[in-house]
């Protein structure tokens, strides 16, 4: 099937009599015949008896996500962090390290750099442009993995996945994606040789702003008994011995982080949160259709300012990205444009406060057209190394262009503009 009819029928399919739209099942616990099939269930948590790391509405929702990506079996979280964090975690152990690319979302440098500091594994972070021999160098004997994202937030430059593939896997360790921006309708990242991708799915996946929530797919294609991860391969004693690899072959990732990790952490969604996604979901495909038609338009309106600086867009023939774009986002580069505003700081909180149709907020990648300044915001906690790192500077805007007739989001930015 392809991507518009997955989004509909993917994941649910009814039984006759049954509902046809995809039923909440809000319910915290399940009913069994026999203590013996309950305590079954604690040796190996096949089915569902517990709403903390599994429950019937989520899974309809994950199985249509791992549909969507063309994984094996995927995970829903509470949020975005939440599926950064597991997908690590699955991973490291304190006294590992992990590598990810500096242009990356300003939490999730945060988490890597502060937080996972403090658990005992070590981030080393690399410019994703760098030659394969210098990201090569940083690798250690104790390097479990590699991170990037497909479309960085905010700089927006292009990650190119099968270089980094490459350099994973020559290194014996697998590529986590954040596809976030780019959603499995612009990117699929497994074809490209990632072998776990996560998504914030409150960004595009659920478009309207109504549920938090993240989401970690697992391609299945990664040797987990390549010999540097012996957690997989050597009994769980959590699980009275379970061994991941070779009582769950392909889905021995995602199946690993659902047992150990998210009976432990318990960052599950709730149903009702995973209802409201999967209405996003049902209309990502025409969505990110009309996403990235408005905001090519918009990008080309910005680079005819004599106010704007820079426009960062990947789908405009002269930014330094189109043609990386052209290869892995075919069908576009996603509704969100970076800007740098001519005057620094001060004009680009002027223009945000000036907007009158475009709402000034902390979300990105919504129906209605927002915008936020991320040196301000979702970097503030960066160093001024950091941000130059992550591609900020500090008269960037990140313009979020949603679904409302373009010629209006051109008229709100233009009267704006014209107060500069």
């Amino acid at each position: 099937m392809k991507d518009e009819t997955k989004c509909l029928h993917s994941g649910y399919t009814p039984k006759n009599g049954a509902p046809r739209v995809m039923p909440i099942v809000q319910s915290t616990t399940y009913t069994f015949d026999s203590t013996e099939h309950i305590g079954e269930l604690f040796d190996m948590p096949t089915a569902h008896m517990y709403s903390r790391f599994s429950n019937p509405t989520v899974e309809c929702v994950e199985k249509k996500i791992a549909d969507l990506e063309g994984g094996v079996g995927a995970m829903c979280t509470s949020s975005g962090q939440a599926a950064s964090l597991l997908s690590i975690l699955n991973l490291c152990s304190a006294g590992d390290s992990f590598i990810s690319t500096s242009t990356i979302y300003g939490g999730t440098v945060n988490l890597f750099a502060v937080t996972l500091k403090r658990f005992g594994i070590e981030c080393i972070f690399v410019d994703a442009e760098a030659s394969e021999e210098e990201i090569q160098s940083k690798f250690k004997e104790n390097t479990k993995a590699v991170f990037g994202e497909t479309l960085a937030n905010p700089a927006l430059a292009v990650l190119d996945i099968e270089k980094l593939a490459a350099i994973a896997h020559k290194n014996g360790v697998p590529l986590i994606i954040d596809n976030t921006f780019a959603t499995p309708v612009l990117c699929k990242p497994f074809q490209f040789g990632a072998d776990i991708v996560i998504h914030s799915t409150t960004k595009y996946m659920d478009g309207h702003a109504l549920q938090v929530g993240g989401v970690i797919v697992d391609s299945g294609n990664f040797d987990w008994e390549n010999g540097k991860f012996p957690e997989f391969t050597e009994p769980d004693e959590s699980y009275h011995g379970v061994i991941y690899a070779r009582d769950f072959g392909k889905q021995a990732y995602i199946v690993k982080a659902r047992m150990q990790l998210m009976r432990d952490f318990g960052c599950y969604p709730a149903a009702h949160s995973a209802f409201l996604l999967n209405l996003g979901l049902e209309t990502l495909p025409i969505r990110m259709e009309r996403y990235c038609e408005n905001a090519l338009k918009v990008a080309k309106y910005f680079q005819q300012s004599d106010k704007i600086e820079e426009v960062k867009y990947s789908a405009l023939p002269e930014d330094e990205y189109y043609q990386r774009a052209k290869k892995y986002l075919p069908k576009g580069s996603c509704g969100v444009i970076s800007i740098v505003i001519k005057g620094g700081k001060e004009n680009a909180v002027r223009f945000m406060d000036g907007l009158k149709l475009a709402s000034n907020e902390v979300h990105v990648a919504d129906i209605r057209t927002c915008v936020l300044h991320p040196a301000s915001a979702t970097h503030r906690q960066l160093t001024d190394e950091q941000l130059i790192a992550a591609g900020v500077n500090p008269g960037l805007i990140r313009v979020s262009v949603g679904l409302e007739n373009v010629e209006d989001i051109i008229a709100d930015i233009e009267q704006s503009l014209e107060k500069l």
